[in-house]
């Protein structure tokens, strides 16, 4: 018995690396190549009947949302540095949505001007124009941190030359240094403790600023979405009969 055993194990191990040497391809991979294909119209030249079909009914649907208006923009709003008028709306509306955590709006409120996808035009404003905007999934996020660290995070966005900020003035330099800085008009205060108003991807030190790593304490209420945040502001003025609008205020200029 045990001999038949050995002659079988031997057999299968033998049968196994037959077929594993015998499957072995003569050729090798020496080279890959790969092109940008452009999703546009071009796809629609010739439509398939049966995908069309399919999709028609979801298409509907997502339209209905998608195209529906909820409010007007005064102006056309761009993302830019060192400050722009879309990066100081959507900073303002952290700030102030950190009420809901803190009883009343954060020192300062903060937005990666590389989160914002796209530009708000002037006109009417629609679902989908904000899911443009504003396609990912980030949350608010609102920060306890130490005056000197919250020097730390200016010198990062000074590295950058600027990102979308509220509540505070930085002034710097050319070569993205930190030449003067305020929180609430008053000169900052190293040994005080400050609240950040931003979104978890930036809290978790992302875009170039390690320094919020740094905070003291951290509060991110469930479905607080900056999406939202920003659609409920635009349907509370659209309500009030007010359009959407934004200024440059100098909140952060660049040495001469």
């Amino acid at each position: 018995m045990k001999k038949n055993l050995q002659r079988n194990l031997f057999g299968t191990l033998l049968l196994a690396f037959f077929l594993l040497t015998s499957c072995h391809s003569a050729y090798n991979v020496t080279k890959t190549e790969g092109k940008m294909v452009s999703i546009d119209s071009t796809w629609d030249a010739k439509p398939v009947g049966e995908a069309i079909a399919m999709i028609t009914p979801y298409k509907a649907k997502i339209d209905s949302v998608m195209y529906r208006v909820v409010g007007t923009a005064e102006m056309t709003m761009d993302r830019g540095l060192p400050e722009s008028l879309l990066s100081n709306l959507v900073a303002d509306l952290l700030k102030q949505s950190a009420t809901q955590v803190l009883g009343k709006p954060a020192d300062m409120g903060l937005v990666n001007v590389g989160g914002l996808r796209n530009v708000l035009t002037k006109g009417p404003i629609t679902t989908g124009n904000l899911f443009e905007i504003l396609p990912f999934e980030n949350s608010l996020c609102v920060l306890t941190i130490s005056g000197a660290n919250l020097k730390h995070l200016f010198e990062n966005i000074a590295a950058q030359h600027g990102q979308g900020v509220s509540g505070v003035r930085l002034v710097i330099t050319k070569s993205g240094k930190l030449a003067e800085c305020t929180v609430g008009g008053q000169p900052l205060d190293e040994q005080k403790l400050y609240t950040v108003a931003t979104i978890d991807y930036v809290a978790d030190g992302n875009d170039g600023m390690p320094a919020l790593l740094q905070a003291e304490k951290r509060v991110c209420p469930q479905g607080a979405t900056l999406r939202n945040i920003f659609m409920n502001y635009v349907e509370s003025q659209t309500a009030a009969d007010k359009k959407i609008t934004s200024s440059l205020d100098g909140r952060i200029t660049v040495q001469n």
